[in-house]
């Protein structure tokens, strides 16, 4: 990473200084196959490709200087305004010096680009199945700069024109329709947009196409060519009519809205191996996970997500694409938006109409945890540099981010906030904006103060926390119900709320029923509300009913007794799930015994209806039994989740999607030998359970215990590939090899993450997922001080993503005790001159066991035993 750093200094200086008229830009990837040629990796260094870019720019200061960015492992010919150059002075590995500009010029760079296998800029996959090699590109923040010579920030938008050369039998596709032509593949020219996201797929993929066409309001006709692809051996999976219906769903919906056709031409979507992300939003070329592609079956949650992410993506064709923030400090302008609009749309143009409930379930949850970091930020954040926008795509930039639009939403009306939409787009279209831009919109079509609005919740950090406190007279009525407003005092902001507050009671049927409801600006620390005097008094009540804002809600003591005996008599899913997020929110701030809530879980998850939310619960009590839960609870706190799970797994309805939800929940908490003996009778054929079809994404999920404990060696792992012989499979294969209880498989596990970079980032992934295992704390104890002996040289030493990963996935959260928290400050406080990027991700990992060692000490001192 030395040297590849671009700060928001040197981005507004030479944005002050130049602008790019137009890029065009060669590929040659014929080099991706084969093992005969200089360009192969080894001992001459990594795989190359040839990478010729010239670009047309203007200079506001003729006879300045700048620079171009490039990360390549060599560049062979260097030209500026038809003078060359020599690349030993002029390019120090990250960057072109341009020395003597004109008004008008043109640079040339023709160099040898690597291969990636990280994730960042050409990444190259080899298909364990067949031997296809496949490529696709990944930029954001700021990896197009591996691909090809450019300006490498986001307010320096041009128009793109590609063309590229690949192995015979290869497509090849990029933002621009294309064509090949004599033996090359050229591509239309693209709108002005911004290089993070420019795009580049090719390969022998399994490629699907379909059409959307539309009436406009002008009585022209739009046509949007559509196409979807993956890998060939996943083609049997590929699910096409589905992602093309959501797809179109979506497209009919922001038309509906947005009153801007969509800009970019075509509207490929691309379902690529070894993703870092859950997807881009490259106009006209998308890239998702793969993972995305179901090998076996899954739950309607799962088709939900993918709807989700497709819509996300969509979202930002506008937000974002058309429209781009100036720099990394306004990242929400495009993802909080799309986070918004992706669970917006889909409740409203898709089959999905429950996706509040996971936004409230799921999304917030994402948001909440980042907001209590001691890394919090406000949504608009102060980014100093690349490396601190990598990190910045996190939990408030996202979750936050949306949760506050949804607040604007209900605070500005739905009407004001898309026809402020609706001008931002036609005001700034191929431009670059911040803050200031969209506020002046808003403020225009709601008649808001969008200022004091924005200080409140968009240049603050922090969660407030609204209970509420009840009143009641001799007859049992309310004389007066007040909501009461905390901050941390670490961010002491208290904001404006427009929140529904419901009551509940139980019916004679039993069903936990709402009987009033209120809708009030909560603001500053007490607000009453007057609208509920007089009404019966109440058994629940509910401060965020319909989850309008953002917040953590509390409970007084009658509501959370009721909880405690009815939360499963709630018959409004809505309501039940926000009172889950809540309840877990108590557990995680040592505010509930983890004990407590698991309980609630034994009790009442097998009552859950929505998918999501049990899926939702059951990560949430395993976390609870992990990480917050007194040790010496830990075994017993186990084995109730596992009777509990076992059974709902033999009750549930044959075939059903709770059946396979509970199945996959008894494999994460099986550790018995009866536990054990059952998954592998399940995998032998010896055991069934009626409607469980165990295909090979169960099976992996099965062996993962039975590997844990020691119930599966190399030699069935093994068997387990040869049956799966695939890039999921190796995966899988990579992570239960990593699980096994053994000191040598762990100190093997080790060196091949930490000590050696032959991995791909997705092997990567797979080892450090199962080197930690909740029930091996000591195999894995003696790690905890080589991982402060090594993150600093791993940082220096490899890619940002693999850093992250190595960061954070090998912090030794297990080693749970308050000598390992006093071994993370001691490294922070020997390592203060560190780069930010790595403090903060220690110092995270660090909060989140101090955050852990406090819910066990809650737990500890439970009266339930």
């Amino acid at each position: 990473m030395p040297g590849e750093n671009l700060t928001r200094d040197e981005a507004q200086e030479r944005a002050a200084l130049l602008s790019v008229d137009g890029y065009e830009v060669f590929l040659d990837l014929r080099s991706a196959i084969g093992d005969g040629d200089a360009s192969q990796e080894g001992d001459a260094g990594p795989r190359t490709f040839r990478s010729v870019t010239t670009i047309r720019f203007r200079c506001a200061e003729p006879g300045a200087a700048s620079f171009a960015d490039l990360v390549a492992p060599s560049v062979t010919a260097v030209s500026l305004n038809g003078k060359d150059l020599d690349p030993s002075e002029v390019f120090d590995g990250t960057r072109i010096a341009l020395e003597d500009l004109r008004e008008e010029n043109e640079l040339v760079v023709d160099a040898q680009c690597a291969y990636s296998r990280t994730g960042e800029g050409m990444h190259r996959f080899v298909d364990p199945e067949d031997g296809e090699v496949y490529l696709y590109t990944q930029y954001e923040p700021a990896d197009s700069r591996r691909v090809f010579a450019n300006f490498e920030q986001p307010d320096l938008k041009a128009p793109f024109r590609f063309s590229a050369r690949a192995p015979e039998g290869w497509t090849v596709w990029s933002n621009g329709v294309g064509e090949e032509v004599d033996g090359v593949w050229q591509f239309a020219e693209t709108k002005p947009i911004s290089t993070y996201i420019t795009a580049v797929v090719a390969g022998p993929y399994h490629y699907v196409t379909d059409s959307y066409e539309r009436v406009l309001q002008d009585g022209t006709r739009l046509e949007i060519p559509l196409g979807a692809m993956c890998r060939k051996g996943l083609a049997k999976h590929f699910d096409a009519d589905d992602i093309f219906l959501v797809t179109k769903q979506g497209l009919d919906f922001f038309h509906d809205h947005f009153d801007y056709p969509y800009p970019f031409g075509k509207y490929d979507q691309a379902f690529v191996p070894e993703y870092n992300l859950g997807a881009m939003e490259n106009p006209g070329c998308v890239t998702f996970r793969e993972e995305f592609i179901f090998r076996g079956k899954v739950t309607q949650a799962s088709y939900e997500r993918r709807a989700n992410v497709i819509l996300h993506e969509m979202a930002h064709m506008w937000f974002g694409d058309l429209v781009t923030m100036r720099w990394w400090d306004d990242l929400w302008l495009k993802e909080s938006f799309a986070d918004f609009m992706g669970s917006f749309s889909m409740v409203e143009a898709t089959r999905f109409t429950n996706g509040w409930i996971t936004f409230a379930n799921n999304r917030k949850a994402w948001a909440y945890r980042a907001d209590q970091l001691p890394s919090t930020h406000p949504v608009t954040a102060d980014i100093r540099d690349l490396e601190d926008a990598k990190l910045n795509f996190d939990g408030i930039t996202y979750a936050k981010g949306a949760s506050v639009l949804k607040q604007l939403v209900a605070y500005a009306g739905r009407d004001a906030f898309l026809e402020g939409a609706r001008r931002y787009f036609k005001r700034h279209a191929y431009g670059n904006t911040r803050l200031g831009d969209l506020l002046s919109v808003l403020e225009e079509t709601s008649g808001r103060d969008m200022a004091a609005w924005s200080r409140a919740w968009l240049e603050t950090a922090g969660v407030n926390s609204l209970t509420p406190q009840v009143l009641l007279s001799a007859e049992g009525r309310v004389t007066e119900l007040a909501i009461l407003q905390e901050a941390p005092e670490s961010h002491p902001t208290l904001r404006p709320h427009r929140v529904a507050v419901g009551l509940y009671r139980r019916s004679d049927a039993g069903d936990l029923v709402r009987y009033a409801r209120a809708e009030v600006d909560v603001d500053g620390p007490r607000t009453v509300v007057t609208e509920l005097v007089g009404a019966e008094a109440p058994e629940l009540v509910l401060v965020n009913d319909d989850d309008l804002t953002y917040c953590k809600i509390r409970f007084d003591e009658t509501s959370l007794a009721t909880l405690r005996g009815h939360l499963g008599d709630l018959t409004d899913p809505l309501a039940r799930a926000l009172c889950w997020s809540a309840l877990w929110n108590l557990t995680r701030d040592g505010l509930m015994p983890a004990r407590d809530f698991i309980d609630l879980v034994l009790r009442f998850a097998g009552r859950e209806t929505d998918i999501g939310v049990l899926q939702m619960l059951h990560a949430w009590a395993g976390s609870a039994r992990t990480h917050y839960a007194a040790p010496a609870w830990r075994a017993k706190g186990g084995r109730l989740l596992a009777d509990e799970a076992l059974r709902e797994l033999r009750i549930a309805a044959p075939g059903s999607q709770h059946q396979l939800t509970w199945a996959r929940f008894f494999a994460s908490v099986a550790s018995s030998e009866a536990d054990l003996q059952l998954l592998q009778g399940l995998l032998e054929g010896t055991a069934r359970i009626d409607g469980l079809e165990v295909d090979q994404e169960l099976r992996w999920a099965f062996l993962l215990p039975l590997a844990v404990h020691g119930a599966a060696d190399e030699q069935v792992l093994a068997a387990e590939l040869a049956r799966d012989d695939t890039a999921s499979g190796k995966r899988h294969q990579v992570r239960c090899l990593a699980a096994r209880p053994s000191a040598a498989v762990k100190a093997q596990a080790w060196a091949s993450v930490v000590e050696s970079d032959a991995l791909s980032n997705a092997l990567v992934e797979a080892t450090i997922a199962g080197f930690a295992q909740p029930s091996q704390r000591e195999l894995t104890a003696a790690y905890a001080p080589k991982y402060f002996e090594a993150i600093e040289r791993v940082w220096a030493e490899r890619s940002i993503q693999i850093g992250m990963d190595v960061v954070r996935g090998l912090f030794p959260h297990l080693q749970d005790s308050p000598e390992t928290l006093a071994a993370a400050d001691a490294w922070l406080a020997a390592h203060e001159s560190a780069p930010p990027a790595l403090r903060r991700l220690v110092l995270e990992a660090r909060d989140d066991l101090a955050r852990a060692l406090r819910a066990q000490a809650c737990d500890a001192g439970s009266p339930q035993v």
